[in-house]
């Protein structure tokens, strides 16, 4: 997996996709999570959380 840097889109193995907002030695991260602002969550996340980098 290639480095995941702030904003990118990122598949979760539980199946969501979350786009990251902070990034703490590419090994943690803090993520938002949901479909619009009325379901948006913020949630922390690590490495082992995350399936695959889907878009830059």
């Amino acid at each position: 997996m290639r480095k995941i840097k702030e904003f990118d889109r990122v598949l979760l193995k539980d199946g969501r996709e979350a786009d990251v907002m902070e990034v703490f030695e590419n090994k943690a991260f803090i993520v938002d999570v949901g479909n619009s602002p009325e379901d948006w969550e913020t949630i922390s996340v690590t490495i082992e959380d995350i399936e695959k980098v889907l878009t830059k």
